[in-house]
């Protein structure tokens, strides 16, 4: 009698959108796994911090007590559980500890007498905290956290971010009120001076500052990297377009760059300057948003908002070019990675001459000549 011969059973057809459902379902519960671990990681972390912390001061008056008690503990933990437990990552945990401990009140105990992460943001990597860790200004720590976190920023994001000067670029285009609400709550885009950045950092084009180029090799670089400049330009930007042409009067005008907003759900308009910034290029861009004002945006949408990159600009000549009710705003731009004791040494100067005028320093208010736009 020969073999029973098997036939295998034919696939059933998966029915409408089944298998993406389902997939979907399955990726989400993996990355709700990853965030819930990663957070209990960093609530670790802290919580080794502390008893590190702990322990050295109760032998602070040894010489090389600390260096010791982090290599005993280390060789421990490395035959325990493996890698991961160095004496440099034990002196990580303890540095960790020292700048967030004012987090303490917000560890909490679950039924189950364990403790549960509520102050340490569940999409950022015990990598981020250790770099934020390096962060002397609390204030700027905040920022990043924040902001690292919103955006979902890599850690070499959060570096170039960092480097780049973002929070005190943007406390330099803010009202001196809006610093402490970048610490506290970070970047907020509430209206379109929000957008703008003082000055705007494009050294991931690899443009020499003193090579020839024209405007064109510029926007070219952009495009090239335009995942880069939207980091750059902050949230909610969405590219359009390059050169987006539009006839009025039978003349064809061309806007370097073009991008949605959809926080502020308008669209923003980019022209690019190589040079001074001049009252044409004013003018030019003043008719861009007023075209798109009139002839592109929906009644839904918000007005169009334009800026100038330039490499120098004049706040004395916008101010005296446009309308106070402008939606045209100038600002410069760089070709690489600015100083920050620079930025900072401005911002403090800042800071005082806003006091100044104020009178919030105890003189007496005096007048002063409104912000450049």
């Amino acid at each position: 009698m020969s073999p029973r011969k098997v036939v295998a059973p034919q696939a059933t057809a998966l029915p409408g959108e089944l298998l993406g459902r389902v997939v979907t379902i399955l990726e989400d519960a993996r990355q709700r796994v990853a965030r819930t671990v990663n957070s209990e990681m960093v609530l670790a972390y802290w919580l080794i911090g502390r008893e590190i912390v702990q322990a050295l001061q109760g032998g602070q008056d040894r010489a090389g007590y600390g260096q010791s008690l982090l290599d005993g503990l280390a060789a421990e933990l490395t035959t325990r559980f493996g890698r991961g437990f160095s004496a440099t990552n034990l002196k990580n945990c303890r540095l960790f500890y020292q700048a967030y401990a004012e987090r303490q009140p917000e560890i909490r105990q679950t039924a189950s007498d364990e403790s549960s992460p509520s102050g340490f943001l569940a999409e950022l990597s015990w990598s981020h905290y250790v770099f934020l860790t390096g962060l002397r200004n609390a204030d700027e720590r905040r920022f990043y956290e924040i902001e690292a976190a919103r955006g979902t920023w890599t850690l070499a994001q959060m570096r170039r971010q960092f480097d780049s000067g973002l929070f005190e670029r943007l406390a330099l285009s803010r009202d001196p009120q809006a610093i402490g609400q970048l610490a506290a709550e970070g970047d907020l885009i509430q209206a379109p001076k929000d957008l703008i950045k003082t000055p705007y950092v494009l050294e991931f084009l690899g443009l020499e500052e003193r090579s020839s180029y024209s405007e064109s090799d510029l926007e070219a670089a952009i495009i090239n990297k335009i995942e880069h400049f939207l980091l750059e330009l902050g949230k909610g930007f969405l590219f359009e377009a390059r050169q987006k042409r539009f006839t009025f009067e039978e003349e064809h005008f061309f806007v370097d760059l073009v991008f949605y907003n959809r926080l502020l759900r308008c669209y923003v308009l980019i022209d690019l300057k190589l040079g001074k910034l001049t009252h044409q290029n004013l003018g030019q861009m003043q008719m861009y948003v007023n075209y798109f004002d009139r002839f592109v945006k929906r009644d839904d949408e918000h007005k169009t908002v334009g800026i100038i990159l330039c490499k120098k600009k004049n706040d004395a000549l916008v101010e005296i070019t446009l309308p106070q009710d402008a939606n045209v705003h100038a600002s410069e731009y760089q070709l690489y990675l600015p100083s920050k004791d620079e930025l900072q040494q401005r911002l403090q100067e800042w800071a005082a001459e806003s006091a100044v005028a104020s009178g919030q320093d105890g003189s007496q208010p005096v007048a002063s000549k409104k912000a450049g736009k």
